[in-house]
């Protein structure tokens, strides 16, 4: 079994771009930590052989699960809206956090998880329920209208 501290090198990259996928910008990164705590109480038990990013990507889809239910029950009214973020890469990554977010919540994961952990089309349906195909349907067309979205964004910025 591999020390912890190598799978957090190895998957921690993947595990955050699906969590930025799916929450978004700012939850990600409080997502991401209590995965790899989850992760870590959880790993003397993980099964010899086990698929790890499959493992990682589940409990991060279970904590940005719960980062929306607590969001749901704590909203909080704020005094003064924040300051727009600086131009540059924060908008680039602002104007793709536009485009998947318009994007239903089967398809952003589906993408999320098949194109950002790199887990087959079985894995992504063992996560999101249904079957391999309309896993990669929904991703196919989370892509295409992905594509059509952020073309149409970037256009708007130039």
């Amino acid at each position: 079994m591999k020390p912890f501290e190598q799978i957090v090198q190895e998957h921690g990259p993947a595990v955050l771009r699906v969590c930025r996928a799916v929450l978004g910008p700012q939850d990600a990164e409080d997502a991401w930590s209590e995965t790899f705590l989850a992760a870590l109480r959880a790993y003397p038990a993980l099964p010899e052989g086990a698929n790890i990013q499959a493992w990682l990507v589940t409990i991060a889809k279970r904590k940005a699960i719960d980062q929306h239910r607590s969001a749901a029950r704590n909203p909080l009214p704020v005094e003064q809206l924040p300051e727009p973020p600086p131009a540059g890469g924060a908008a680039e990554l602002d104007g793709l956090w536009h485009a998947l977010k318009t994007l239903p919540v089967r398809q952003r994961e589906a993408l999320a998880y098949h194109h950002l952990a790199g887990l087959p089309y079985a894995e992504v349906a063992l996560l999101l329920g249904g079957s391999e195909a309309a896993c990669r349907r929904s991703a196919a067309d989370g892509m295409k209208k992905l594509r059509t979205l952020y073309r149409e964004d970037r256009n708007a910025i130039l």
